[in-house]
């Protein structure tokens, strides 16, 4: 009887223990059925004269810096449909409002809200977590508190605003959502992803903080998650693996990509020289954590000779992106990747140290040229191209990987649920990309006279009577 009784509550046990992991298993999924991309209007595109212009108002600007600019968006990739704030486009950078920057998030928040509720005929009221991350704006009531005002939302909804994350914040949303999915069960989560542009626009002549205008543009995406196992037919793709690296402890890593005044007051957002070599170890960091996760053992073993080699033959050296992934196999578990669009330089650091290709880059530097860097939601740009040119299929998977102010570096794998092919944003030029060369820039040909030797200054208005 009493080997009768340890049996059965042995089987209690364990009947309880499989319950518990069969549920936390079930709620720690994580689905995403539907992202919607920003597009802005055709008003607000920032050609190449548009930006000859801003350049005018700035009265700070002399010959050096023209020439510093010109090469540093000629590096960039961006190309000439790329979006900005009404405030700056309408010559009132210097004196952005309150409304200017409630204006701007508006836009976009609300503009692919709309969309997302739409097509996936899910009501806001539906919504149980909410994620909206803007870094540099944080307005009392908080634009989350916005976003449920606009759709009158639950009162018991869960609201989470975050600010100061910098480009790689997607990311970090997704993780908060991951984690909150593993207390709630059948949940639908939002987030928000997007950058305000317009307040934050520098007027001085720093070089390491003017560049930020070189390279940000007006752009965002909300997205829509679940952990309801019964919508997995309904689902894009599925989150297999996330992980976070933060370098804030460190001072080089902290003041590197950081928010503050020139030496007259004009604020903007500083981007230093150390920055290439912080991001580099940052990579390397969050690569150690994520590669054993996703790669097959013979690959891992494989990569770790190599590296055990390259010490050996090379000893120390300052860490740079393009060897951080060195002696990797990327590609045998992964099929495609989202690195990004921060800017050229960035792109094909990543693109080189993992042994990518033209093929594997080209989404990156394609919305790099349409759109611009648009912080936060610049992977969703590269996403929706990989699916307007019919990439995805059922069971790729996806490596996302974002760096931010901080300093952090984020990545992800999506797994990607069933063949996609929605043009979404991309739908009115898809056709016209890949461009045949990303070398030649419309900025560089109606400018290059700026570094004519023997030059001495610059007057900008000539240049709108040149062909």
């Amino acid at each position: 009887m009493m080997i009768f009784l340890l049996l059965l509550l042995f089987s209690c046990i364990t009947f309880s223990l499989c319950k518990v992991v069969f549920r936390n298993r079930s709620h720690s999924c994580c689905y995403m059925l539907h992202y919607e991309c920003y597009k802005g209007t055709e008003d607000r595109k920032l050609d190449t004269m548009t930006c000859a212009e801003l350049l005018m108002r700035n009265k700070n600007l002399g010959l050096q810096e023209y020439r510093f600019l010109l090469q540093a968006i000629v590096n960039s990739g961006l190309g000439e449909e790329t979006y900005g704030p009404r405030n700056i486009l309408e010559g009132r950078e210097a004196t952005p409002t309150l409304s200017d920057s409630l204006s701007e998030i508006d836009d976009i928040a609300f503009d692919t809200l709309d969309a997302l509720f739409a097509k996936t005929g899910i009501s806001p009221r539906d919504i149980d977590i909410l994620v909206v991350n803007i870094s540099l704006f944080s307005p009392a009531p908080s634009l989350t508190s916005r976003v449920v005002n606009r759709y009158k939302m639950r009162e018991d909804i869960k609201t989470f605003n975050i600010s100061g994350m910098g480009c790689s914040a997607s990311i970090i949303a997704v993780d908060l959502v991951q984690q909150l999915f593993k207390i709630n069960s059948k949940a639908f989560a939002i987030v928000v992803s997007s950058e305000s542009i317009g307040p934050n626009w520098y007027c001085g002549k720093e070089r390491s903080m003017i560049l930020a205008n070189c390279l940000f543009r007006s752009g965002g995406c909300s997205m829509l998650l679940t952990n309801n196992g019964s919508l997995k037919g309904k689902a894009v793709m599925k989150l297999n693996q996330l992980v976070r690296t933060h370098l804030g402890g460190e001072d080089d890593a902290y003041n590197c990509c950081i928010q503050m005044e020139d030496k007259v007051g004009h604020a903007g957002f500083l981007l230093t020289k150390g920055l290439t070599k912080v991001a580099a170890v940052a990579f390397t960091l969050n690569l150690r954590v994520l590669v054993p996760k996703i790669l097959p053992v013979k690959d891992l073993l494989l990569y770790v000779i190599h590296t055990y080699g390259r010490k050996k033959a090379k000893g120390g050296g300052a860490p740079s992106v393009e060897a951080a992934g060195e002696g990797l196999n990327m590609k045998a578990g992964i099929e495609h990747f989202c690195i990004h669009p921060g800017g050229r330089a960035v792109i094909d650091g990543v693109g080189k140290s993992l042994g990518l290709n033209d093929y594997d880059l080209e989404p990156s530097l394609m919305a790099l040229h349409r759109f611009g860097n648009t912080s936060a939601g610049g992977l969703w740009y590269v996403l929706g191209y990989m699916e307007a040119k019919k990439r995805l299929k059922r069971g790729d998977r996806i490596f996302m990987i974002g760096f931010g102010a901080g300093f952090k570096c984020n990545a992800c794998v999506w797994e990607v649920t069933r063949d996609l092919a929605d043009e979404n944003v991309w739908e009115d030029c898809i056709d016209s990309y890949p461009l045949p060369t990303i070398n030649f820039s419309p900025f560089l040909e109606k400018f290059s006279w700026i570094n004519d030797e023997g030059r001495t200054h610059v007057d900008l208005t000539s240049a709108f009577n040149k062909d």
